[in-house]
């Protein structure tokens, strides 16, 4: 299975809090190993998810940069297969076994509009749909699908919590 890193392009203070959080935690969740933010330094992101690697385990990076561009030109320089999300791009069924096959992917998530540089220095733009959606479900399909569903049982080690899974009747979690 690749090795992922998540690009958040574009963050905007205030505005995108809440959703550039959830792109972190769901990253973490299924299975990518590091979230760079681009735009905006937002200090309580970072200390809230490094907050939640704490108690539930794992390991899991946040970084922010300036240039989404620099970040691009690095990962490829490091090997790393740039995956743009995005709906004009090709089928994600068609082209995920070709994914797997990868091992290191850049996976850019967007916020706000996209400047056509991306969709060109992208080594591919992908659809999980040519409908309007948004980029935390699409990031979500798109890893599930890379991993083949292996990341939903993934473990997180030095967890300071755990779930106690259960069909009905009261949640449990372990200390």
């Amino acid at each position: 299975m690749p090795k992922i890193v998540v690009l958040r392009y574009g963050h905007r203070l205030v505005r995108d809090y809440r959703i550039t959080s959830h792109a972190c935690l769901v990253a973490r969740a299924l299975g990518a190993e590091k979230i760079i933010i681009n735009g905006n330094k937002d200090q309580s992101i970072e200390k809230s998810v490094k907050s939640v690697v704490a108690r539930w385990g794992g390991k899991f990076l946040v970084e922010f940069a300036e240039s989404w561009k620099s970040v691009l030109q690095e990962y490829k320089k490091k090997g790393y297969f740039v995956v743009h999300l995005t709906m004009y791009g090709k089928a994600l069924e068609k082209e995920a076994k070709k994914l797997r096959e990868k091992k290191k992917i850049l996976l850019i998530i967007g916020s706000q509009k996209v400047e056509p540089a991306v969709y060109e220095l992208s080594d591919l733009n992908l659809s999980v749909t040519q409908q309007p959606h948004s980029e935390i479900a699409a990031m979500a399909v798109a890893l599930d699908w890379i991993f083949g569903g292996k990341e939903l049982s993934k473990k997180f080690g030095n967890a300071k919590i755990k779930v106690v899974p259960r069909g009905k009747g009261k949640k449990i979690v372990r200390m």
